[in-house]
């Protein structure tokens, strides 16, 4: 009778912490999402893979992402208030925890000086570039680029991070080549990269 319980109670123990780890993600997944949206960077330097940050250096970090929402050409503004993420399954690979996660994040870009015709196709080119997607409208009375894209977060708990849920964020260039320098190639494969 004892050896009929065992595996009852393993499953029990396994869809409990699976589901904990979930809950977690998902908790942390929207703390990230809206510290880029109330562009709180402290909180998302937190949040974000320490290796990443560590090799960027935390200052520069912090310069890059207030560059990123505002500087002397623009200021740019995350859209959705409440987005709908999609996690891929969680993949357990060595010690560390991985997960992938996408979302519609439509941003809006306000330049800081009056674009003519000319200007604002070679904007409207750039931002299609810098944000991999082709689905970029210029609204001339808000002098404003609607740029709408999927974006992509991978979630990594390990020791580094505490065994907490950090963050690379795929939208940043920089984050993407780190990324390539951070994740060995087995673990790039297995999570589709």
């Amino acid at each position: 009778m004892k050896f009929k319980i065992f595996p009852i109670v393993l499953l029990l123990v396994t869809c409990f912490s699976s589901a904990q780890t979930i809950e977690k993600l998902k908790t942390e997944t929207k703390k990230i999402y809206d510290a880029n949206y109330t562009m709180d960077f402290d909180a998302i330097t937190n949040l974000t893979y320490p290796k990443l940050v560590e090799q960027l250096g935390k200052s520069k970090f912090l310069d890059k992402l207030d560059q990123d929402y505002q500087n002397e050409n623009y200021r740019m503004r995350l859209q959705l208030v409440s987005p709908v993420f999609q996690y891929s399954d969680i993949k357990k690979i060595g010690d560390a925890s991985y997960c992938v996660i996408s979302y519609k994040n439509p941003v809006r870009y306000f330049y800081e000086t009056k674009l003519d015709s000319n200007t604002s196709l070679i904007e409207a080119n750039k931002l299609r570039e810098k944000n991999q997607t082709k689905d970029v409208t210029f609204e001339l009375k808000r002098n404003s680029f609607n740029v709408r894209r999927i974006s992509k977060l991978i979630a990594i708990a390990d020791a580094t991070a505490g065994n907490e849920w950090k963050f690379f964020n795929m939208d940043d260039v920089e984050q993407q080549m780190l990324s390539k320098n951070i994740l060995d190639d087995a673990v790039k494969k297995q999570l589709g990269l």
